[in-house]
């Protein structure tokens, strides 16, 4: 980010890297990395002129090939020493630009393209429909439930256990201590008492029930049919064997990461340089996968353009595609947006613009927030993790140092957001997008900056941390992230590593 170390390279650039994409791109080309590696150290809008003047119209994708002669053959490459050079390596490539082996990425669910919020009230009410019925069903295969209507009869037996499913619409504490839901299905409301004498695990259990989350309850109905005294509650959670990772053949190894910040000026140039010198050196690396906030954005907070230093978001953009496009092309990129990118804010978010997309190489794989996607057979829910800001501040205990620890709530209650009208803001969109419907392998999600991994139930949760050191943000909140941390992941056997940059 304009910095320099000691023992660095020296670059000579006669135009910004970003200056170079942005001219190619308005001319409606894309340039390969290797091309752009010639240019930012020989360019001049001459030599850009000629290289554009020169080129045929059915090229899609500026290569080394199209740069005259004289500058790739007397070109002198800089000295290197200490930290590496931004260097773009990669395979062979088709004409279209992509590399040949690059291993595949299958989108299995994506909000992009597939939009239908509108925000009129009967979305709002079909959001949640749809939330309850997907939730419901999990729980119906576990339980017999019968409708909230059904228990104000007065005909049932008070001494009778029975159960119900619902959507919690409040919590609180009674003046003697007890818990005191209120849940809801589409018949009427309920509510339950959780004894804290009666049975003290449930009670301690109930702490980390969420607003608008879908939960069964089994228990006794008061003799006046209107509060139920709970004996269990039961939650949509995964199941406690699956098929395992052998029988699906899964194959292959992924880098998880997450929070570049790329713009910010506390983002840590010299150790994602390490880092990308590392993937320069590994062979056995298939997939890089990104968890959102790629740049630092522009105007996310208060005061943030005395924390920049790229203050225009294309130029942001455009670091970010020089770092990214550096990357081997035999390793395949998979990114997805954050709160802090240039896609809306109300989650869930599509993916980037075509505008910022066409700056980066064309075999990279941008997806919405949140997406599945399958990897060498593993499955990968990617979700950058806004929604732990409320999970965090909702259950105690629960702190931005352990970030596995409200992932695996997100895996227990099977949503990304149960929690609706708190810092996250939700489209009401037709179909509930944050339902875990399917079941991954790995649950990948950056946001809180820390660094956390721990299998649950046959899904190893991945918090990848983040490349940018305590903001002045972070200081008054007493946040400490742990930077320049990569996750490396055997995707055969869910065995990983937790890679130090710093």
């Amino acid at each position: 980010m304009g910095k320099s170390y000691p023992d660095s390279p020296v670059y000579c650039h006669c135009m910004e890297t970003g200056d170079i994409v942005r001219i190619f791109t308005e001319s409606g080309y894309q340039i390969d990395p290797e091309a752009l590696d010639i240019l930012k150290n020989e360019s001049s809008h001459e030599l850009i002129k000629d290289v554009l003047e020169s080129v045929n119209s059915s090229v899609f994708v500026i290569g080394k090939e199209h740069i005259p002669a004289f500058v790739t053959s007397g070109r002198q490459m800089p000295e290197t020493s200490g930290a590496p050079e931004i260097k773009a390596i990669t395979g062979p490539v088709h004409p279209g630009g992509r590399s040949i082996t690059s291993p595949p990425v299958t989108i299995l669910s994506d909000i992009t393209d597939h939009s239908t919020c509108i925000g009129e009230y009967m979305d709002f009410v079909q959001y949640f429909k749809d939330r309850y019925a997907l939730l419901g069903d999990m729980l119906r295969k576990r339980i017999s439930a019968r409708p909230i209507e059904s228990l104000k009869k007065r005909n049932l037996d008070s001494r009778e256990p029975l159960s119900i499913i619902g959507m919690v619409q409040d919590k609180r504490t009674t003046a003697n201590g007890h818990r005191l839901l209120e849940i809801e299905d589409t018949t009427s409301t309920m509510r339950v008492l959780v004894h804290k004498e009666r049975d003290r695990e449930l009670f301690e259990a109930s702490n980390s029930v969420l607003l608008d989350e879908v939960i069964a309850v089994t228990g006794t109905l008061s003799t006046d049919g209107n509060i139920i005294f709970a004996d269990r509650i039961t939650w949509p959670d995964l199941p406690n064997s699956r098929p395992s990772l052998e029988e699906k053949r899964a194959k292959g190894k992924a880098v998880f990461i997450s929070d570049i910040h790329v713009g910010s000026n506390t983002f840590l140039e010299y150790a994602w340089l390490r880092f990308a010198e590392w993937l320069g050196k590994r062979d056995d690396i298939d997939y890089l996968v990104i968890a959102g906030d790629v740049v630092d954005g522009i105007g996310i907070f208060p005061n943030q353009d005395k924390e920049l230093a790229i203050t225009d978001i294309y130029e942001q953009y455009g670091k970010a595609a020089e770092y990214l496009n550096a990357v081997p092309g035999r390793i395949r990129i998979i990114i997805s947006p954050g709160n802090h990118d240039a896609v809306r804010q109300a989650e869930p978010q599509p993916s980037f613009p075509e505008r910022i997309t066409r700056m980066f190489r064309n075999d990279i794989t941008f997806v919405g927030n949140p997406s599945m996607v399958e990897l060498g057979g593993a499955r990968v829910l990617i979700y950058h993790g806004r929604s732990m800001d409320d999970i965090i501040a909702s259950i105690p205990g629960y702190s931005y140092e352990e970030p596995v620890k409200p992932m695996i709530e997100m895996l227990r209650v099977r949503h990304l957001s149960p929690i609706y009208g708190g810092r996250v803001s939700i489209a009401p969109e037709k179909t509930d997008h944050f339902v875990i419907s399917e079941i991954p392998d790995i649950l990948h999600c950056g946001h809180v900056h820390t660094v956390g991994v721990m299998p649950y139930k046959g899904v190893l949760a991945v918090n990848s941390g983040t490349w940018q050191s305590q903001t002045e943000f972070q200081k008054r909140m007493n946040l400490d992230p742990v930077p320049a941390r990569a996750i490396l992941v055997d995707l055969s056997n869910m065995k990983h590593e937790i890679l130090n940059f710093n």
